[in-house]
């Protein structure tokens, strides 16, 4: 009886381990995912000028040129500006630190889920001979997890984008993305008379409207979503008389 019941009790303690540990792994945000990474083969060591971002020749050299493209990761968008630390696999070849990258792009080749600048492939290997050695696989085996975007004395930054009209149409990127949450909404509020417009994400990171508020400097809010949310207003405003091509400095940082 005593054996009947340890073993009841043992394969008790089984099922119960088998329950929990999927969702333990479900949860854990800090563990890293296995995958297959390339990396761009036309390209210069950095990044590309025109990744579906949004970010233009910004985005070659966002993060010291440490980028990549991503495939689902993309998230129509809403992942650009993530940060991942990404790193190979082959003892042989890589370290246990790999590399931080920024999702400048969308893009997938041979099953990978990040297409990364040369550089970035690069610095994820023990030495410069390691580096070419990578490089003449193409495509190698990583594990990768999201870590949060870091850019000392950088505060987040409005850059208006080229196609913008004032003051019917108005679009701008956002740069120096911070911390590790994703900017699901983004609203334009006028500070003279309180009036907000909720802005659409037309592509990447460019978030466009075709009403901006009038009549004076510009607001703007911004959500931040992970397992909670946070509405974020920066101290700096938008002048009413905004030009095409300017960047604005929010005076935000976001850990």
């Amino acid at each position: 009886m005593a054996f009947s019941l340890g073993s009841q009790v043992l394969s008790l303690l089984i099922v119960l381990l088998l329950l929990q540990s999927p969702s333990e792994a479900a949860t854990c945000s800090d563990c890293f995912i296995h995958s297959r990474a390339t990396y761009y083969p036309n390209s210069e060591a950095q990044g590309t000028d025109s990744g579906a971002c949004g970010f233009g020749s910004f985005g070659a050299t966002l993060n010291g040129g440490d980028v990549s493209a991503a495939s689902d990761l993309y998230r129509s968008g809403l992942g650009c500006g993530a940060c991942y630390q990404v790193r190979c696999t082959n003892s042989a070849y890589c370290t246990d630190k790999g590399v931080t990258v920024v999702i400048t792009d969308q893009g997938s080749s041979d099953g990978t889920d990040f297409i990364m600048s040369k550089q970035a492939f690069g610095r994820m290997a023990q030495s410069t001979e390691a580096a070419a050695s990578l490089l003449s696989l193409g495509v190698i085996d990583i594990e990768y997890r999201r870590v949060s975007c870091s850019y000392p004395n950088k505060n987040i930054t409005i850059k208006i984008d080229e196609h913008s009209n004032n003051p019917y149409y108005l679009a701008f990127v956002i740069w120096y993305q911070q911390g590790k949450k994703d900017i699901t909404a983004v609203q334009l509020c006028e500070t003279t008379n309180f009036v907000c417009v909720v802005l659409d994400r037309s592509i990447g990171a460019i978030w466009t409207t075709t009403s901006a508020p009038s009549g004076g400097p510009l607001q703007i809010r911004m959500l931040f979503s992970d397992d909670d949310e946070t509405w974020v207003v920066p101290p700096n405003t938008i002048p009413q008389d905004w030009k095409v091509g300017q960047t604005y400095d929010t005076g935000v940082q976001v850990n």
